[in-house]
């Protein structure tokens, strides 16, 4: 993609009218020739002109000019005019303007000769600039300074020239900067355009310093000059110092400033040793070592000494002293040294104590910038570098060590700059260690290196940071390097691909892998004399095989990122490597996939080939498609593919190219034509994103190669191939026709959402790309438009989706107006009376619709007539001034704008006068909400800067706003009540109305926050004779209100005001009067903007309603905005003054404040968050801070504010808090408060106010996300969210002493020796925090930060009396201990339990160890890979304390722990503990499950004590592993059989569950493993088999009973199963009956039915496949019930895993029973059957469909086209292919005439005729009662499609029976007449019912009663083609 480049803006020279007139005068010659009389014209032309493009050329021609002048021209004076005149053009041109560079150039390009007197004019113009007394006038003429320092040699002549005068003025211009700071509080854009002036002017002091260094050395020196010029730089470094240390400065200016300091420092001192003395002082805020330093420094840099200077000062003083001083080259003496030393520890310092983002960066950055300076010492040949800076500077050492700390902590830092410092910090630090450290011949065997390697590659993959380094050394030592260590990295990284987080950086480091393993193997390869072909396959071997496999067999969503990231770039490195990819994904047999979500091998293909076509790797299709590399009937599969992204794929195949002037074929177009109708029912928004960018570089390039085409038929002499070209726009033509016509007939009245939007965007790219036009041209598409493709469209506005509505309304701008029909009188009436109509409609999504309607009706010139007639209608005085004749676009929008808002507007005041003397009249008729809404709407899309009609919009504005309060008055007592959600009765009796009247007189006047002091109750004894309820004069029609009408109508109505006057305030141009008494004149003004802000107040901090305050926040939004950008400055500081009022306001609140404390605190948290948002992010944040500190000093409980009246403000602080840590716009700048915001939670769990506590455990949870990051999955202990302690507590300092204070202090409380249970109430939440962090690499070595002085709390924790706490305890203790410490802390952690029972043994704390042991091996066994080291005494320790496991100790709970410890170490196939140690412990465990009680039957069954069911399965766990899992590592194989039947027969159920789970998990890993099924697993013994079975007649719950015939599922098919109950076996018709009982009794649960369902049907098919002959009348009525069963799963309101079921049991039985020869089951049963599969075929979850669809696959291949045999399809394919199969089979088993009636029947939908008349019915009755309508649930399935698909495939069936049948053959089937009858009389009847219905509907029914019309459309449709094939049938 090419990026243009922003161009300067060029603007004329600007000169007032005097100084113009004397220049010309001055230039005026009356002709002559010589030179300087041709300057002088040419400047004089150049000076008449306004166009500034001119004036340049002009210019430019006067330098030429200038250029060639000789010396002995005479005309001194008219020389100096024009030398005068560019020097004085010059300085008056604002910035960047390319005029001011040209004549730079002009000026530059004078002769040697006349440059001097160029450089005195150019003196003398600024000079007189700088004496200027206009500080206004300053940004200018600094920004002239710096333009003469740009490259313009003669500039920085006058520059030196006048250096004293410069470097004056520039003080004096930022002395008077920091004199209007002060004044600017509040007023963010001024502070901001302030900042930038400073920074432009501290920038040009030093560009002056730097350039006139010598002469400043000079001046310094003689004793006339030097007095003044010190005064000068004294001054300069005053105001410096000044910036440095005030922090309201933003940090480019004091970042600035500290380069500043130092350069002059620098200029003083020179380049010595003095200089980094000075410096050093500096840095270490001491003033020693300042004794060489003149007497005036030292007093200007006191301010720098002091101890309370702000922690940026050293910060900005450590990147002024290495940007500013050389670096290069040796270095000039010992204190530099000490200087380079000193600075990283002084950033190291601060590291911990910053708390900004932006500061962390700068701390990067310059560490970056410091690192780069010592290697530039290092690399010195000329002067070797002194020994102990070497030491200091090599790897290993301190400095080192520290710096490593920095960079783990800070390369997973939020801020990606962090990052990408942190990675050149370290890539910077292995240089140096190369340059500094001791000299090695081979680099890649350095201990160091070598040690830094591995300790990386231990970390966990989930740090993102290590990639980086990794890269580091890929680029350092070579990929060869790290794949010796690792020779698994290329799979290890792919793996990762999966994870969105870490697939850019897992990439990354593959493509230096790839690319440098890919130089080596080269290289090496040469050395040695191999051939490509060798080292290549070898290449191939490590990246590309691995590559292949996980395309082909994992799961696509875990591949995409290797299509965006990856395999883009192996192309790059290798595009040779395609044709091996292409051959070996073709050698795969097309079926063999992974798992059923994997894309296959063909998916595979299509997904390299397009990454390899969007790199340009393959030919372009014009020779051949694709080179040939790819078959057309594969990618024709692949278009039409189950997967979304296979097809994705081959469509990006088609049509991405790496030329967009590549002329289409007529194959790759053949190729969209199968694709598109298949494809534009996608569910999936991302599928239907990448279809339509996909389609819109396919239109692009038909576009741009159209173009090319032309050109060359206008060129090409060669008849044939001009033939060729114009053949090819033919085609062009006539696939664009298809393609709008295709597109526009799916717009039907009752089409899917889906398909509409995917229509609707490819039409609109049409219209974008094309034109809906009618000519000649090749892209004119206008005539494939008809009127009812046009209205179709319009009708889509109606739709309820919003995204359809606004893609409908932009293409009706685009397609030809007479289609459209809205400029007939008639048709634009009849629609503006529907927009209106609905703009009162009690259904809220009808505003929006009206809203769409009216703004497309805005751009008809006739709109103010039609209005007019809608007035008269209605009886309303209203006359819009008709637009003048050849009004502009422009004005017609506007005036018809100003007459729909004016129209509205006075319907609206209307009914605001109805509402006020009844609200409930108003909810029922005409909610105010849908006029306000459409009003907004309407004015949203006006441009609101060049209006003619000022006075009427000004009076329009005063009415709207004046209309907005009086809305607000009436509805707002019920969203600011207490309960807003339920104020009137459910019911619909008279007294309603007086119920809420009364309501409202109870809620207005006391509404407070007593509910903190003593509740109240509504007076339910009041009076009806109290109440004055006004007569509803209903026109003598009853009408019905719910609280929700109520409701709705409120609350919505306080939306639309708000949005309405955001939406004033936001775009309507201001009125003011600025600071120089300059008025600007506006539509709105200032007065009105404050009013509506204190509106906003009002409304935010009163309202009760969610849906009311959060809206009128967006409004509230939209005016803050607008506050602080506008030009008044009294609206800039309004933001500042309402957070002040309303901070004090919550201060003093107390329980009977207005402001509401339940709810979150409702609006308040909105209100000021708002506020603070609105605070430029590059300012200083100081509201910010002043309200982050008011909120946590209130939020912080304290002794002396433990009261009633201190609790609300603390309730609302914590809640505020809550809203801004989680507001993204305030991003990093809320992060410095976060660890106060932590405190403040923790601490506010100790309140004893319920309140507090809630409050504070919000806010907890909304920190936990700030700092850990959104929860990226279920598991609740996910590594992904967490962090390293070290990067913890850098980042947040503060809560390392808090948290470990905190622990103490709870740990503290659990012992539990007492018996009693005392719950500190933060240890919670403090073990929540610390399970988040995990060790960092550097956490062995003694760091300040560690996290070791948490580990004794935490353990002591394990000793609680609460069993959660001591989960949590052992959670939060695994990422305390690093992983080489974990054997010993086991050790020592088993060490401390009792080895033999005693007295005054404590449970708890025996339970809390086992699991911190429990907790700790496992993840041991997950993160390290490899055994515990030898000699730990872990077994030896566990043996000695086996009697926890035993009876010996009574305690269930601990025992089932010590279990769990056992399998940990003996389950898994490779221990953790040598062999011999694992096998004792074995032994010991297989003796105590003999003698445990789920063995032995003959001592009597544990108690059910607490913590029984747990031993119980901890128990089970151990005989699993031991019976089933690993027997012979146990050396029980003997005993299998026995411990399973044991465990089978267990009385407990959820021993019973635990085992069939393990049973069936380990057949799916067989199954998995097994290609070809051999027989049943050796491992089920005989009567095994028959305890499952009798287990499957018996069991009685239901989940176990699920899991045996789940079990029994997967036995069947691998094993001739007998079914045994005790001795008997039964027959397969009783296991039949059996389990068709079952399922029919089995409804109730999901799970169950599903298994038995199942199970169910592989019997019936089993049976029908090996003997269908032999089948008696009993057997086939039960294969009629699981007919009927099977059918009934399929219906839309089943479960989506009934449905799944369903749609496998029927894809199975497809070829046994489906598609049969013999119609086994009889026609009825086999069409229901297939009519279920249709069902599912069109069901709305995607996955049913998917799975239905797979059906295809089990047809025989000689009844299915090429096209789909042994492909998975998607379902509208498998639906199509499903419908003409069918009609096959019907001829095939020669049921033909029953076939067609039953079709005919679906088509008819005989099952809907009684639902949809008792819908009619209902829906005529209650319609009106419904806001909210539930529709359709199927939102994918399209009946119309379905129809027409049925329709086309029984026209065919026909045809062909009428053309194979012998009309005279007696042995034809013929059709039942009685049945045709009967059906024709039906469709005729539902054809009239229908029509006589759609005739009853009101005017443009698609519009009001949208799905009634639809649903009745449809019917008709239904009846009419049944008649038609009726017909023929007769």
């Amino acid at each position: 993609m090419v990026v243009k480049k922003r161009t300067a803006k060029v603007e004329a020279v600007v000169l007032d009218e005097e100084k113009l007139q004397k220049l010309m005068a001055s230039l005026s010659v009356d002709g002559g020739e010589d030179g300087v009389q041709k300057v002088a014209q040419t400047l004089h032309s150049c000076l008449e002109l306004t166009d500034p493009v001119r004036q340049i050329h002009l210019v430019k021609k006067a330098g030429s000019q200038l250029e060639v002048l000789s010396e002995d021209q005479p005309d001194g004076p008219l020389l100096d005019a024009c030398l005068h005149t560019l020097a004085l053009v010059h300085t008056s041109l604002q910035a960047k303007n390319p005029l001011r560079r040209a004549i730079a150039s002009a000026l530059g390009s004078v002769p040697a000769w006349l440059s001097e007197r160029a450089v005195d004019h150019l003196s003398t113009c600024l000079s007189e600039c700088m004496s200027s007394q206009a500080s206004d006038q300053y940004p200018h003429i600094v920004d002239t300074i710096a333009a003469c320092l740009d490259g313009f040699p003669l500039g920085e002549r006058c520059i030196l020239k006048l250096q004293p005068e410069v470097l004056q003025f520039l003080h004096k211009a930022l002395r008077e900067y920091l004199h209007q700071n002060r004044g600017l509080t509040g007023r963010h854009i001024a502070q901001a355009q302030l900042m930038q002036s400073c920074l432009a002017a501290v920038k040009a002091s030093m560009q002056v310093v730097q350039r006139s260094q010598e002469t400043i050395s000079a001046s310094l020196q003689s004793e006339q000059d030097r007095r003044e010029l010190e005064d000068t730089l004294s001054s300069l470094l005053t105001c410096c110092i000044h910036i440095l240390t005030d922090e309201e400065f933003i940090q480019a200016v004091q970042s600035t400033a500290g380069m500043a300091v130092v350069l002059l420092i620098r200029s003083v001192m020179g380049s010595g040793d003095e200089v980094a003395s000075v410096v050093c002082s500096l840095l270490r805020s001491s003033a020693q070592g300042l004794d060489s330093v003149p007497q005036w420094l030292k007093q200007r840099c006191e301010g720098l000494f002091t101890s309370g200077r702000p922690l940026g000062v050293s910060l900005y003083l450590c990147h002024g002293a290495l940007a500013m001083l050389s670096w290069k080259g040796a270095l000039p003496g010992p204190q530099w040294e000490q200087l380079l030393l000193l600075v990283p520890n002084t950033l190291l310092d601060l590291d911990v104590s910053v708390k900004e983002s932006s500061t962390a960066m700068v701390v990067a950055r310059v560490l970056t910038l410091w690192s780069g300076a010592a290697l530039d010492c290092l690399q010195t040949d000329a002067h070797p570098c002194p020994p102990g800076l070497q030491r200091c500077l090599s790897g290993g050492s301190e400095l080192q060590r520290h710096l490593l700390e920095h960079i783990y902590s800070h390369w997973e830092h939020p801020l990606d700059g962090v990052r990408h410092q942190t990675r050149s910090l370290f890539r910077n630090l292995l240089l140096l260690h190369q340059h500094a450290g001791p000299s090695v011949p081979d680099r890649t065997v350095d201990p160091y290196i070598t040690e830094l390697t591995h300790s990386l590659l231990r970390l966990e993959w989930q740090m993102r940071g290590k990639y980086g380094s990794l890269g580091c050394l890929v680029e350092l030592y070579g990929a060869g390097y790290l794949l010796d260590i690792q020779p698994q990295l290329p799979s290890c990284l792919l793996g990762l691909m999966g994870d969105q987080t870490l697939a850019p950086y897992a990439s990354d480091l593959l493509e230096r892998l790839f690319v440098s393993h890919k130089a080596q193997l080269a290289s090496e390869a040469s050395a040695a004399g191999k051939t490509t072909e060798d080292w290549m396959n070898c290449w191939h071997q490590a990246w590309v095989t691995p590559l292949l496999q996980v395309l082909c067999r994992a799961r696509l969503d875990q591949t995409t990122y290797i299509l965006d990231y990856f395999l883009p770039k192996l192309l790059r490195c290798s595009p040779s490597s395609l044709a091996h990819m292409v051959q070996a994904l073709q050698n795969t047999p097309p079926c063999s996939t992974g798992s059923s979500g994997s894309r296959g091998a063909l998916g595979a293909l299509m997904t390299c080939l397009r990454a390899a076509r969007a790199q340009g790797v393959i030919p372009s299709s014009e020779e051949g498609l694709w080179g040939g590399l790819v078959p057309l009937a594969l990618l024709r599969q692949a278009l039409v593919h189950k997967h979304d992204q296979v097809r994705m794929d081959a469509l990006g195949l088609v049509c991405e190219s790496h030329r967009s002037t590549e002329v289409l074929t007529s194959q790759e177009m053949e190729l969209i034509r199968y694709f598109l109708p298949a494809n534009l029912n996608s569910q999936s928004p991302g599928v239907r994103q990448q279809t339509v960018s996909l389609m819109k570089k396919l239109l692009c390039r038909v576009k741009d190669s159209t173009q090319l085409l032309q050109k060359k038929l206008v060129q090409e002499r060669d008849q044939d191939q001009k033939g060729r070209d114009q053949h090819t726009l033919h085609q062009y033509k006539e696939f664009l026709r298809w393609m709008g016509v295709n597109l526009l007939e799916v717009l039907l009245p009752g089409a899917s959402f889906s398909k509409c939007i995917m229509s609707l965007h490819l039409l609109g790219l049409l219209g974008q790309l094309f034109t809906f036009t009618t000519g000649p041209d090749v892209f004119a598409l206008g005539e494939v438009v008809t009127s009812d493709h046009a209205q179709n469209v319009l009708y889509c506005v109606a739709s309820n989706f919003l995204e359809v509505k606004q893609l409908a309304s932009a293409l009706l701008r685009q397609l030809p107006p007479s289609t459209v029909g809205l400029r007939l009188a008639e048709r634009m009436c009849g629609v503006l009376q529907a927009a209106l109509d609905l703009s009162t409609s009690t259904k809220p999504f009808d505003s929006v619709t009206a809203a769409h309607l009216l703004n497309l009706l805005l751009h008809q010139p006739d709109l103010s007539q039609a209005l007019q007639r809608c007035a008269q209608e209605q009886g309303l005085g209203f006359q819009p001034p008709p637009p003048p004749p050849q009004a502009s676009e422009a004005l017609i929008l506007e005036l018809n704008t100003l007459a729909v808002v004016q129209f509205l507007l006075q319907c609206l005041q209307s009914e605001v006068s109805r509402a006020e003397s009844s609200l409930l009249q108003a909810a029922a008729s005409y909610p105010l909400y849908g006029r306000a809404h459409c009003i907004t709407a309407v004015l949203q899309h006006l441009n609101t800067e060049g209006l003619t009609q000022t006075e009427r919009w000004q009076r329009l504005v005063s009415e709207l706003i004046a209309v907005c309060y009086r809305m607000s008055d009436v509805v707002s007592p019920v969203v600011q009540s207490s309960s807003p959600e339920g104020l009137i009765p459910m019911d619909t009796e008279s007294e309603a109305s007086a119920g809420l009247q009364r309501i409202l007189q109870e809620i207005q006047p006391r509404d407070t926050n007593d509910f903190f002091t003593s509740a109240r109750e509504l007076d339910s004894q009041q009076r009806d004779d109290h109440t004055q309820t006004p007569a509803l004069d209903t026109g003598g029609e009853g009408y019905r209100v719910t609280a929700q009408m109520v409701l709705v109508c409120c609350w919505r109505s306080m939306k639309e005001v708000a949005m309405l006057l955001g939406q004033l305030c936001q775009s309507l141009p201001l009125h003011y009067t600025n600071d120089h008494a300059n008025t600007h004149s506006g539509l709105i003004t200032e007065e009105q903007v404050e009013g509506v802000g204190l509106y906003f107040r009002q409304q935010l901090l009163q309202s009760r309603h969610r849906g009311a305050f959060e809206l009128a926040y967006v409004g509230f939004v939209r005016l803050t905005d607008m506050l602080c950008r506008s030009g008044s400055q009294t609206l800039q500081q309004l933001p500042a003054r309402w957070l002040t009022e309303v901070l004090e306001e919550v201060k003093s609140s107390d329980p009977s404040s207005k402001l509401c404390a339940t709810r979150r605190s409702a609006g308040i948290p909105f209100y000021i968050q708002a506020l603070l948002s609105s605070e430029p992010k590059s300012s200083s944040c100081s509201l910010l801070k002043m309200t982050m500190r008011e909120l946590i000093a209130l939020a912080t409980p304290s002794s002396d504010r433990n009261t009633d009246n201190s609790t609300v403000p603390q309730v609302h602080a914590l809640n505020i808090l809550r809203a801004l840590y989680r507001d993204t716009r305030l991003g990093e700048n809320i992060i410095p408060f976060v660890s106060d915001g932590m405190q403040a939670a923790v601490l506010g769990f100790t309140s004893p106010v319920w309140a507090v506590r809630n409050s504070s455990t919000l806010l907890f949870s909304t920190l936990i996300t700030r700092i850990f990051g959104v929860k990226k999955g279920k598991d609740e202990h996910s590594k992904k969210n967490r962090m390293t302690g070290r990067e913890f507590f850098t980042r947040f300092p503060a809560l390392y002493p808090f948290l470990l204070n905190q622990l103490e202090e709870a740990a503290a409380t659990v012992e539990s020796d007492s018996g009693q249970v005392k719950l500190h109430p933060s240890l919670f939440l403090l073990l929540l925090v610390l399970s988040r962090l995990y060790p960092s690499p550097m956490d062995g070595s003694s760091t300040p930060l560690g996290l070791a002085p948490f580990t004794p709390f935490i353990i002591r924790c394990g000793r609680s009396a609460v069993y959660r706490t001591r989960e949590m305890a052992a959670r939060a203790l695994v990422p305390f201990v690093p992983v080489t410490q974990v054997p010993s802390t086991v050790h020592g952690l088993l060490q401390e339990l009792p080895p033999e029972l005693g007295p005054r043994m404590q449970h708890n704390h025996i339970h809390g160890t086992l699991l911190q042991v429990l907790f700790l091996l496992r993840s041991f066994q997950t993160d390290s890979h490899r055994p515990l080291p030898a000699g730990n005494g872990i077994g030896e320790a566990l043996r000695r304390r086996m009697w926890l496991a035993s009876r010996q100790n009574s305690c269930v709970v601990t025992r089932g722990a010590f279990l769990d410890v056992l399998v940990c170490l003996c389950g898994p196939r490779i221990s953790l503990l040598d062999d011999t140690e694992v096998s004792e412990l074995r032994q010991d465990a297989v003796s105590i499950l003999m003698s445990s009680d789920l063995i032995t039957s003959s001592t009597p069954f544990i108690a059910p004590l607490p913590g029984s069911t747990q031993y119980l399965l901890s128990l089970a766990r151990v005989a699993l592993s031991a019976g089933m899992e690993i027997p012979e590592l146990w050396g029980t194989p003997q005993l299998s059989t026995r411990l399973l039947h044991s465990l089978l027969q267990s009385p407990q159920y959820e021993v019973r569950e635990l085992v069939l789970e393990g049973v069936l998990r380990k057949l799916e890993d067989e199954e998995e493993e097994e290609e070809e099924g051999t027989g049943g697993p050796q491992w089920l013994h005989e009567t095994t088999l028959a305890t499952l079975t009798s287990l499957a007649l018996h069991e009685t719950h239901p989940q176990c009973l699920a899991k045996v015939l789940e079990v029994l599922c997967l036995l069947r098919s691998n094993v001739d199963l007998a079914w045994r109950d005790g001795d008997q076996v039964l027959s397969q018709k009783e296991v039949l009956l059996h389990l068709l009982t079952l399922t029919q009794n089995s409804a109730h649960s999901v799970e169950l039915h599903c298994a038995a369902l199942t199970l169910l049907s592989q019997l019936v098919v089993q049976l029908v496949t090996s003997d269908p002959q032999g089948l008696d009348e009993e057997a086939l009525q039960c294969f009629g019930q699981w007919g009927v069963l099977v059918c009934s799963c399929c219906s839309e309101e089943q479960p989506v895993e009934v449905k799944l079921m369903a749609a496998k049991v029927l894809v199975n039985c497809t070829a046994a029973i489906l598609t049969s020869p013999q119609l086994v089951l009889g026609l009825s049963t086999t069409v229901s059957l297939w009519r279920s599969l249709f069902t599912l075929l069109q069901d709305e979850d995607q996955d049913v469909r998917d799975s239905a669809s797979d059906f295809i696959s089990k047809v025989p291949a000689a009844l299915l086209s090429a096209d789909v045999t042994g492909v998975a399809v998607c379902a509208p394919v498998a639906m199509d292919a499903g419908v003409g199969l069918l009609c096959q089979l019907f001829v095939r088993w020669g049921r033909v005439p029953a076939g067609v009636l039953a079709l005919t029947e679906w088509l008819l939908g005989e099952e809907e005729g009684d639902q949809e008349a008792a819908a009619d019915e209902a829906s005529s009755l209650d319609e009106e009662d419904f806001l909210f309508e539930k529709g359709d649930l199927n939102l994918w399935a399209e009946p119309v499609q379905w129809v027409k698909l049925l329709h086309r495939h029984l026209r065919d069936l026909i045809q062909t029976r009428d053309q194979t049948e012998d009309p005279g053959d007696p042995g034809a089937a013929e059709f039942d007449p009685s049945r045709v009858q009967a059906l024709s009389v039906q469709a005729q009847s539902c054809s009239l019912s229908s029509q006589h219905a759609l005739d009853s509907l009101p005017a443009l029914p698609q519009f009001c009663c949208t799905m009634e019309h639809a649903r009745l459309t449809l019917r008709h449709q239904r009846a009419t083609l049944a008649l038609e094939l009726l017909q023929r049938l007769r």
